[in-house]
């Protein structure tokens, strides 16, 4: 019969953190009571489990390799199966799948974008285009190797610390030694739960420099560089710590004497081809107009936009930037796994601890180069004391294991004070084995000078690790020797201040006011009076009779009131000044405001006359500036009435202070107005 499932409640908690490998099965037979849990108890326990095993073993990097585990596991099976040529990348996925529980899938495209990298693999075939957004052939058709830079600051069997696979069958590495700053070079992005990373590549040149500065305790600055070039503003970049950001903009040339412009340098995250469908669709929705898009693209960007005749390139490179991929805003968040954790960091800091790391790693194979040279140094003067004293010569006679092992012990007994080390069983039984060949051939002057070299190397080893700064200097500045050439910065930096897209817009259309009916909008061409030109992002504001206040996009019709007082499109930084004279209520008091309009939400009604019922605007005027403003002056004519001696008022507006919107504004008669005119102005 097949076994029954055990309940819910007698499955054993599952330790928050650690990786699926590492849990043990529950034991065979339990005889604990079953403890009663509510299913929403399970749900909270089984996704912090999910969470942490997301955060853990798939998603951030460790700090000190810079590899999620996928990376780590591929790195490890290339050189597990490294012997100077390319293996296929299939093969190479099978081989990793040992270590990988998550199928060839993941693995493929984690080597792929390893590969693309141009830093740690060795590619041959079609591995894809950065530029053009091509994909890798499929792996059965490319192959891989590690590259030198990899064998030689990736791996270090020696100094590594290892662990049971997923399965138990094989051993793979916690982290790898890594002699770099690999996570900053490379650049990473993951998306754990309630977490995310991204970590922008770093120039190759400039990661060593720092490294040195850093072993030095001097102060550096670090800032991305990207395969794909572009110019870079790191005005926000906040040390690529949580809530920082960059802007990359596409690099873009005029072609002269030919209305043409050439984008030749791409933003980091996209390819040729979301440029080109991006000013497409921004030409299909009006935003910019181009005649033609040409697509060169292969080992260079190069992308055509010619325009229409009379076109300024100038303008339209602006408009690029404001309303296509030619300028993307690209946030970071440095996060990594430290202890088993995750952990929010610096860039700084996260080179700082890596070259740091560095050294240790540094040090730890000269201790064990040291080690070896030192039981190399001990056995060879061993061997030649064993040779030169012939001792060999004591043991022919002796008939039992134990009496050779004494004769050794009594020949060496005069000179073992020569020797730095304790001579131990082992070394005795290891002289047993000396073939009588290489006895008689044994030369004293060759002993001497291989003796002489192990000094020479365990003298060197030992001043290097007095003097652990400086190697580790050496370490970073042979790095940059070797493998800094054509690695040579990509990305211009340079600060540039974000295009508005409402000012590089192009205006190519009309609105128009039917102030009888009480409408304007860009459709009303029969029906209304044109205004002024203006694009599809613009935004209209309108003040109606009653004295209420609105701003709305421009569409092909929307309500503005009829015969409204004023109606214009509406720049949110403008400084103009407002002139306004209006009745509160019916038969009330006469007031006069000059006013600026502010900040003001979309859609919404703003009062700038009473609000009292019959209010009424009896005057109204936009000046550009506050200079402009000064000069109005305005004849406001009473109607007569009993024991009213003058009918007539000189208004100076320059004598008003300009305030908010919402100040009421001063009153200036109390008395009916027959009509405002300008200064001297007939009626």
């Amino acid at each position: 019969m097949p076994k029954k499932n055990k309940p819910d409640s007698e499955q054993p908690d599952l330790p928050i953190g650690q990786p699926l490998s590492q849990l043990q099965s529950p034991p065979a037979h339990t005889h604990a009571v079953p403890h009663t849990k509510l299913v929403d108890e399970h749900y909270a326990d089984w996704f912090l489990d999910y969470a942490s095993y997301v955060i853990l073993e798939r998603a951030v990097p460790h700090i000190f390799d810079g590899l999620k585990p996928v990376q780590r596991r591929i790195m490890h099976s290339l050189h597990e199966l490294d012997d100077g040529r390319y293996n296929k990348v299939a093969n190479v996925v099978g081989n990793t799948m040992k270590y990988h529980p998550h199928g060839d899938a993941s693995i493929g495209d984690a080597m792929v974008n390893l590969g693309q990298k141009d830093l740690l693999i060795d590619t041959q075939g079609n591995w894809g285009n950065l530029l053009t957004g091509d994909n890798a052939a499929a792996p059965r058709y490319i192959e891989a190797r590690l590259s030198k830079f990899a064998i030689d600051v990736v791996f270090a069997p020696k100094v590594t610390n290892w662990a049971a696979s997923y399965d138990g069958r094989n051993k793979e590495p916690v982290t790898l030694p890594v002699k770099f700053p690999l996570l900053l070079a490379q650049g990473v992005e993951g998306i754990a739960v309630g977490l995310s990373c991204r970590i922008l590549p770093h120039n190759f040149i400039e990661l060593c420099d720092a490294c040195v500065r850093a072993l030095r305790n001097e102060v550096f600055v670090l800032y991305p560089d990207f395969l794909q070039g572009g110019i870079l503003d790191v005005a926000d970049y906040a040390d690529g710590g949580r809530g920082g950001r960059v802007r990359v903009r596409a690099k873009i040339e005029t072609v002269p004497r030919r209305n043409m412009v050439r984008i030749t340098e791409i933003p980091f995250g996209t390819t040729a081809g979301s440029i080109q469908d991006s000013i497409v669709a921004a030409n299909e929705k009006g935003k910019i107009k181009v005649q033609k898009v040409e697509d060169n693209t292969a080992e260079f960007v190069e992308i055509l936009v010619h325009l229409p005749s009379g076109t300024d390139p100038e303008q339209a490179t602006q408009a690029l930037y404001a309303f296509t991929d030619c300028e993307v805003s690209i946030s970071v968040n440095a996060v990594v796994i430290q202890d088993d954790k995750p952990r929010f960091i610096t860039v700084t800091e996260l080179l700082r601890e890596t070259a740091m790391h560095t050294k240790e790693l540094l040090k730890r194979e000269l201790e064990i180069r040291l080690d070896e040279l030192e039981l190399k140094w001990h056995f060879s003067s061993l061997e030649k004391i064993f040779i030169e004293k012939r001792i060999y010569r004591d043991i022919e006679e002796q008939t039992t294991w134990d009496g050779v092992i004494g004769a050794i012990w009594k020949g060496l007994k005069p000179y073992l004070k020569l020797l730095k080390r304790e001579v131990t069983e082992d070394d005795i039984a290891r002289l047993t084995e000396i073939r009588i060949k290489r006895i008689s051939k044994f030369n004293t002057l060759e002993a001497n000078e291989a003796i002489k070299a192990l000094e020479d190397a365990i003298d060197e080893t030992q001043r290097h690790l007095r003097q652990m700064t400086r190697y580790a200097v050496a370490h970073f500045e042979r790095l940059k020797k070797e493998y800094g050439k054509g690695r040579e910065r990509r990305t211009h930096i340079s600060g540039f201040e974000r295009v508005d897209a409402v000012d590089v817009a192009l205006a190519d259309e009309t609105l128009y006011l039917d102030a009888k009916e009480g409408f304007a909008g860009i459709g009303l061409k029969r029906e209304g009076e044109p205004i002024g030109k203006c694009s599809m992002l613009d935004e209209v504001l309108f003040i109606t009779r009653e004295g209420i206040m609105s701003v709305v996009k421009v569409a092909p019709k929307f309500h503005v009131g009829k015969n409204p007082c004023h109606v214009a499109i509406f720049k949110r930084d403008e400084q103009a000044v407002y002139h306004m004279i209006y009745r509160d209520g019916r038969q009330g008091r006469i007031f006069a405001k000059r006013f600026r309009v502010g900040g003001v939400t979309r859609d919404k009604e703003y009062p700038l006359a009473s609000e009292t019922p019959g209010s009424k605007v009896l005057y109204f005027e936009r000046f550009d500036t506050e200079e402009q403003s000064n000069a109005d002056r305005r004849d406001i004519h009473l109607q007569p009435k009993p024991r009213l001696r003058s009918l007539l008022i000189d208004y100076k507006f320059a004598e008003l202070m300009i305030k908010g919107r919402d100040s009421k504004g001063n009153v200036i008669t109390e008395n009916s107005v027959e009509r405002i005119v300008r200064h001297r102005e007939e009626a």
